[in-house]
């Protein structure tokens, strides 16, 4: 097994503080920024930042559907953790003050299979997810330019 990391960022004219407070409502704003490939999304608990606990299915391909428990937590000032209670996954959101705007970033890293199945695994799913994450945070973009 290895570690597999994915990550996009993204560059916007909207404050930190605006950007922080959209990806931490996950009752309202995280529906709206989320594309066709999370399914099944809801709340199970809190719904703002630390605490909540919400769910979803990623359908990263045809064949490839994950159930996803996310116990969110904050480690620090811009930075919003997702563990995934059902696997090794865990997605970081950093929010960092950037001139007239911010640099929002997904990261996320999980354990990945052993064999050629991990070798496919660490060649494509990074791809994968930085190509869904993009989509989310064109989302994320347009939804703080409405706000």
């Amino acid at each position: 097994m290895g570690k597999v990391t994915a990550s996009a960022e993204r560059r916007t004219g909207a404050s930190a503080e605006q950007v922080r407070t959209i990806i931490a409502d996950y009752a309202q704003s995280r529906p709206k920024i989320l594309t066709e490939h999370y399914r099944d999304y809801a709340v199970v608990e809190g719904g703002t930042g630390a605490g909540t606990i919400a769910t979803w299915k990623l359908q990263a391909t045809s064949k490839r559907v994950r159930d996803v428990k996310a116990v969110v937590s904050e480690l620090e000032s811009g930075k919003l953790v997702e563990t995934d209670a059902n696997s090794s996954m865990v997605t970081t959101w950093t929010v960092r003050e950037e001139n007239d705007g911010c640099l929002v970033r997904i990261e996320t890293t999980w354990e990945g299979a052993t064999g050629i199945g991990g070798f496919f695994e660490r060649t494509f799913a990074p791809g994968g997810l930085k190509r869904i994450y993009s989509e989310v945070l064109d989302n994320l973009d347009a939804l703080a330019k409405q706000s």
